[in-house]
C-alpha cells in the first residue's frame, strides 16, 4: 500500500469506528424493541417473523462486532506505535501497552495453531535462477555468475503453476519472483506472462541494475505489482558491499523508469543493515525522500550464507538497537512506510512498533518456494538440505505441499529443551527457519540473548 492509500485508510478507519459503534448501539435497541414486543399483548409481528428478525439481526450484529474488533485492533495499533518511551517498564501507560500487545500476541499464537491443522498456500516463491552478476557480501544463497547444471526448466515451473492454479485457485496466491537476480534468465517473461494469463498475481525482487525500457515494457504486459530493489548505502558503500562498480548510478535510473509503470502497486527499496553501513542510515533516508521513494524495508543482515560468520558486517547488540530506534523515529515521521524485515521475534518493547504486523514465521504455514533447481521448500533464504520436501521435476507440488511440510507444522523442528522453557517461546517457536542452526540445535539469531534487558517478555 502506498503512503497517500495508507494515510487516506486511517482517516476512513476513523470516521468508520464511530459509524460501526453508532450502528451497534442501534441494533441493540432494535433488538430489545422486538424483544419488549414479544412480552406485550398487543404483539405487532408474527412469532415466526419475530424470530426471523431476531436471526437476521443477530447475524448483522455478528458482522459489526467482527469489523469493530478490527477497528479497536486499529485503535490498539496506534497507541503503542506512538511515541510513547518504553524505558520504564513500571509506568502505567508502558504496562497498559504491553498488555495489549500481549493480547494481539496471544491472537497471532491462535492463528498459527489455526495454520499448523490447515495450511493455506498464499505466498509462494519462485527463484527462477542462482545466476546473479553481483557478489554479495551478504548473499544468503551464496549466487554467482555461472549457470547451474540443474537449473529449473520453463516447462516444468509453467507445469506447476497449473497444478496450483487447478487447486488453489491463481488469484488466491501471490508470487515473488526471486534468485539470483531474476532478469539473469532470458525466458523470465515468458514464465511470467503464463502465469499472469491464469491470473497469478506477481512481484519480484530484483539488485536493480538490469532493469531497461525494454523490461519496463515486458513488467507491463505481464501485469507486474511490486518491486524490491536492494540498496544496501550511499553510492561508495552499495557498490563496495555488492562488488559491481557502477550498480548505484543504474538502480537510480531504474527507479525513474519504474515511476512510469502503471501497474505497479509497490515500488520498494530494501537495505541490509551491517557495520559498514549502519551511519548512512539518515542519509539514504533524506536521498530516498528526495527521489520520491514512499516504501523502504530495512533489515539486518542475519548470519546465513556468504554473513554466517562475518563478523566484519553482522551488526551486534548496540547496532541492532540503533536500526531499531532509527526504524522507530522515522516511522512516526510518517513522511515514508519504514518498516522491518519480517523475521525474528523482538520481545514485548520492540514488536508492533517496527512493522505493521506481530512475528509469525509463515515457512510451510502459508508460504512456500520452489528453488533455483525444482526443490521445493519454504522461504529462499531456507538453505538446510534436510528440509527439502520434494522437486517439481518428479513430484506435485500440491501433494507435496499437502501431505508433506510436517517438520514446518505439527512436528517443527525448531525448539529445544532451553526454548520450551522460555516465557517468549509461544510467541517465537524457536524464531525464523531460515537463521535455525539445524546442527546444534539452537537459533543462530536468539533476540533475547541479544538484546538482553531491551528485550521485555
Amino acid at each position: 500500500m502506498r503512503l497517500e492509500e495508507r494515510k487516506a485508510a486511517e482517516k476512513e478507519n476513523e470516521h468508520d469506528i464511530k459509524e460501526f459503534n453508532n450502528l451497534k448501539k442501534q441494533l441493540k435497541s432494535l433488538k430489545s424493541e422486538i424483544s419488549k414486543d414479544e412480552k406485550s399483548n398487543d404483539t405487532l409481528v408474527s412469532e415466526d417473523n419475530r424470530n426471523n428478525m431476531l436471526d437476521a439481526l443477530e447475524e448483522a450484529s455478528s458482522f459489526v462486532n467482527g469489523i469493530s474488533d478490527y477497528f479497536e485492533y486499529l485503535e490498539r495499533r496506534k497507541l503503542y506505535n506512538s511515541d510513547h518511551n518504553y524505558n520504564d517498564i513500571n509506568d502505567k501507560l508502558t504496562k497498559k501497552i504491553m498488555k495489549i500487545k500481549k493480547k494481539d500476541l496471544d491472537a497471532v499464537a491462535k492463528e498459527v495453531e489455526c495454520y499448523i491443522e490447515q495450511p493455506i498456500l498464499s505466498n509462494l516463491f519462485l527463484e527462477v535462477t542462482l545466476r546473479c552478476n553481483a557478489k554479495c557480501e551478504h548473499c544468503g544463497s551464496s549466487c554467482g555468475y555461472k549457470i547451474p547444471k540443474d537449473e529449473i526448466s520453463a516447462e516444468d515451473l509453467k507445469k506447476t503453476l497449473l497444478e496450483i492454479h487447478k487447486r488453489y485457485g491463481a488469484q488466491n496466491v501471490f508470487l515473488t519472483v526471486t534468485g539470483g537476480e531474476p532478469l539473469m534468465r532470458k525466458d523470465l517473461f515468458d514464465i511470467m506472462e503464463y502465469a499472469s494469463g491464469l491470473g497469478f498475481r506477481w512481484g519480484m525482487t530484483t539488485n536493480g541494475m538490469l532493469i531497461t525500457e525494454k523490461t519496463i515494457e515486458n513488467y507491463r504486459k505481464t501485469n507486474m505489482e511490486s518491486i524490491s530493489i536492494s540498496l544496501d548505502g550511499l553510492k561508495e558503500t552499495h557498490e563496495s558491499f555488492r562488488k559491481v562498480p557502477g550498480s548505484y548510478d543504474k538502480i537510480m535510473k531504474a527507479i525513474d523508469l519504474l515511476k512510469g509503470l502503471e501497474t505497479l502497486r509497490s515500488l520498494q527499496i530494501t537495505t541490509v543493515a551491517n557495520k559498514k553501513n549502519l551511519h548512512e542510515l539518515e542519509d539514504m533516508y533524506k536521498m530516498l525522500l528526495d527521489k520520491g521513494i514512499q516504501e523502504w524495508r530495512v533489515m539486518p543482515v542475519d548470519p546465513i550464507g556468504r554473513a554466517y560468520d562475518n563478523d566484519g558486517i553482522l551488526l551486534d547488540k548496540e547496532g541492532l538497537k540503533y536500526m531499531y530506534d532509527f526504524i522507530r523515529e522515522k516511522r512516526l515521521e510518517g513522511k515514508m512506510i519504514v518498516e522491518y524485515d519480517c523475521s525474528h521475534y523482538l520481545g514485548l518493547k520492540y514488536e508492533g512498533l517496527l512493522r505493521d504486523h506481530p512475528f509469525i514465521c509463515g515457512a510451510g504455514l502459508f508460504i512456500g518456494s520452489i528453488l533455483a533447481n525444482g526443490d521445493i521448500c519454504v522461504c529462499p533464504n531456507v538453505r538446510d538440505k534436510s528440509l527439502i520436501q520434494g522437486n517439481i521435476k518428479k513430484d506435485n507440488f500440491v501433494d507435496v505441499w499437502e501431505n508433506k511440510f510436517e517438520i514446518f507444522r505439527k512436528k517443527r523442528i525448531t525448539t529445544n529443551d532451553k526454548c520450551k522453557k522460555c516465557k517468549s517461546f509461544k510467541y517465537c517457536r524457536g524464531d525464523s527457519f531460515h537463521t535455525w542452526n539445524y546442527k546444534e540445535k539452537k537459533p543462530n539469531m536468539c533476540m533475547k540473548e541479544i538484546l538482553g534487558n531491551d528485550f521485555i517478555e
